[in-house]
């Protein structure tokens, strides 16, 4: 049996299956709070669409849209108002799953909820924080759109990735502590839910 995820044992842990793990050598990093975060993805006919962070946390990243949950705002809500702030566009958003992302030097922990739509409306428009870009799923279709930019994106991303083009439902935990310029993951659980985890 796995290990269970220090900072979601509020969630139920059963029944989960461990995809990927490391940094055993290394304890998990402690954290007094926490701060309620959104990330919403949009998957349509074999392509997600990324926005390039142009500011802020996470800036010269590509990621989802997303942002903090604000006062009196459930996690849905914001994840909804993000999307429209941030690539002005609207859609009905599905929980996939729960992230908590710890960055030393950093005084709370991101709790991240993960949403995902296989459709939308509006058009996506370049906005002060985000760029969206179209990019292929697989290798066998859209090869006139470029592949996910694991590259340019955070380290852990690819980890969980494949979970969430799947539709499976998961919970992460992702360590990062700071090299210089650069955030470099420390140590990380990725475990696929039978349950949806919001």
């Amino acid at each position: 049996m796995s290990e269970l995820i220090p900072g979601l044992d509020d969630l139920s842990q059963k029944g989960c299956i461990e995809v990927s793990s490391g940094g055993s050598e290394f304890e998990w990093m402690k954290f007094e709070q926490r701060k309620l975060y959104t990330n919403a993805f949009i998957v349509v006919d074999g392509k997600i669409l990324l926005g390039y962070k142009k500011r802020g946390f996470g800036v010269h990243k590509y990621n989802g849209f997303g942002g903090k949950v604000d006062a009196g705002e459930t996690s849905i809500q914001a994840a909804s108002r993000e999307l429209m702030e941030e690539a002005g566009i609207e859609s009905s958003l599905e929980h996939a799953g729960t992230f908590l992302f710890l960055i030393a030097g950093v005084e709370w922990a991101f709790h991240i909820d993960i949403y995902r739509a296989d459709s939308y409306t509006g058009t996506p428009i370049e906005t002060e924080e985000m760029h969206p870009h179209w990019f292929r799923i697989n290798d066998e279709d859209h090869l006139d759109t470029p592949p996910i930019p694991f590259d340019k994106m955070w380290e852990s991303d690819d980890l969980w990735f494949p979970l969430l083009l799947k539709k499976r439902n998961f919970i992460v935990r992702t360590d990062y502590i700071r090299e210089g310029e650069r955030d470099v993951l420390r140590k990380w659980c990725v475990k696929e839910t039978s349950f949806n985890a919001s």
